[in-house]
């Protein structure tokens, strides 16, 4: 019988490349795998469903949701999982001292329904008493002008949202004052360039990060990866296939992590960094699948559905297509 082809557009992971590199092939199934940007990978899929698997934003896809019947079947798969205390940024006049100080005050992002803006809105209300209808909400470019959702959402009236003025960027209105705080993903130009009128919210991220984990328990899911509806409609095996090849390629990168024989990265003490993480988090600190990551997707959902991105609040269950999250039992 022949092997369905399918094409993967997935970002550049340690937890992917053996899919890439075809050492883990899904039973049944020929990837092509492409390596794009993040952006791009969700752009064209929420617009044109130019492939038939993809990454994708975990708010974009639950925003997808809205639709009968929705456009994809996600898997329990989340390749981008990070804390984003350290993505919330502040012109150093603004009088922000701490993360309360942001009542009342504008706040950049380059989407509103982006999955680390959802995130830190959500834990800004959970943690420091700044719910997400506190602040003035801007959106637009981070460094260049024109950039849209890729989604579109409908939010209510009490979201005070507007967009960045024809030809500024969110970076540059950063700087120079025009907002107060900025709530990006990508680290924005005037920082990286060591502008001092910028400068992090949280001055210890780390610390304050940790802090979180203790609290909550939760580490935080960026992307799943989706299939196609027609594809998985049509084939629905694919969805358990794809699901035991991604658990298998993450675990041959938590291999490879661990080998000390050669750094795989540069940094300098990533093998003890390792080691703290998984006696902070657990050995599968990056685990897939539904029953371990119940709370952290059940808090976004909540978060999702509080900030007006959601009609109703959805069950971690009905995410993901059924065969990826159902085993045999032998």
């Amino acid at each position: 019988m022949a092997r369905l082809h399918l094409t993967f557009a997935c970002g550049d992971y340690d937890r992917t490349r053996a899919l890439e590199e075809g050492t883990v092939r899904p039973d049944g199934i020929d990837l092509t795998y492409l390596r794009l940007p993040v952006e791009e990978t969700f752009f064209r899929m929420m617009r044109h469903q130019e492939f038939e698997v993809a990454e994708m934003s975990l708010s974009s896809y639950v925003v997808s949701l809205r639709a009968d019947p929705s456009p994809f079947v996600a898997l329990p798969v989340f390749t981008s999982r990070m804390f984003r205390h350290g993505s919330l940024y502040c012109n150093t006049a603004a009088g922000i001292s701490s993360p309360e100080d942001l009542r009342g005050k504008v706040v950049g992002t380059p989407e509103y329904q982006l999955t680390a803006c959802v995130w830190m809105r959500g834990i800004l209300g959970d943690q420091y008493g700044v719910p997400f209808d506190s602040v003035s909400h801007v959106t637009g470019g981070q460094e260049s002008t024109g950039r849209i959702e890729k989604a579109t959402v409908d939010l209510p009236d009490s979201v005070r949202i507007s967009r960045a003025p024809e030809g500024r960027t969110l970076s540059a209105m950063l700087a120079d004052g025009e907002i107060d705080a900025l709530c990006t993903p990508r680290i924005p130009g005037p920082f990286a360039a060591r502008d001092p009128r910028v400068r992090r919210v949280f001055p210890d991220v780390v610390a304050s990060e940790k802090e979180y984990y203790a609290a909550t328990g939760i580490f935080p899911i960026m992307h799943v990866v989706v299939v196609r509806r027609d594809v998985y409609d049509r084939h629905p095996w694919a969805a358990q296939s794809l699901y035991k090849a991604l658990l298998r390629a993450k675990d041959e990168a938590y291999a490879n992590l661990y080998d000390t024989s050669a750094l795989r990265f540069m940094l300098p003490w990533l093998t003890p960094q390792l080691e703290e993480a998984r006696t902070l988090l657990g050995d599968d600190y990056w685990s897939y699948g539904l029953k371990d990551n119940h709370k952290t997707l059940a808090t976004f959902l909540r978060y999702h559905h509080e900030q007006g991105l959601s009609e109703r609040l959805w069950t971690p269950e009905e995410l993901f297509a059924p065969e990826s999250t159902e085993a045999a039992v032998i």
